[in-house]
């Protein structure tokens, strides 16, 4: 038996028409019309619809797919999902002025671990779009900078963050 290369079509008595997306040593990764993706052995029983027998070191779906999603976040402001601490939670923000007269002000923190999250996110789109800019070393030194300062004065907010790998780290003393 020769093995089938990624693109090849099958059809296979339980899942139906599908191509292969996937191969490795013992399974073929198929995706098929009714079914979706299914994994099956490289010995199972199917009938060979079309075969390509030279793709099986071309990439997979997968691994394009999982290039564009780095990719995506590397240079793009598409932010990963960062969990607040459990201990706030559906918990509250309220800034009361100093005059009592005036009204204080309300917000969901979920809300505002939001925007913060999108500050962070945007930092590194900038940070990024810094180093691979035109811009001569020392001017790239200066603005990254600035940057590890403005993290350094969002440490404050860490508190927040479930995970101390989320943490905002700015310039760290010698």
């Amino acid at each position: 038996m020769k093995l089938l290369g990624i693109s090849s079509r099958i059809d296979h008595p339980e899942y139906g028409k599908g191509v292969i997306t996937n191969v490795t040593s013992q399974h073929y990764w198929v995706t098929f019309i009714d079914k979706g993706l299914e994994t099956i052995d490289i010995d199972s029983e199917f009938d060979v619809i079309e075969a390509a027998y030279d793709d099986v070191d071309t990439v997979s779906f997968f691994d394009i797919e999982s290039s564009l999603v780095d990719i995506l976040k590397k240079w793009s402001d598409a932010s990963e999902v960062v969990p607040i601490a459990d201990k706030y939670k559906g918990g509250r923000l309220i800034l009361e002025p100093a005059d009592t007269s005036l009204k204080s002000y309300e917000l969901p923190i979920d809300k505002f671990f939001h925007k913060i999250i999108m500050v962070r996110d945007r930092l590194r789109v900038m940070e990024q779009r810094i180093n691979s800019s035109d811009l001569d070393e020392q001017g790239k030194v200066d603005l990254q900078q600035y940057i590890t300062r403005i993290y350094g004065s969002l440490t404050s907010f860490n508190i927040l963050f479930k995970s101390n790998s989320h943490n905002f780290v700015g310039q760290r003393s010698k």
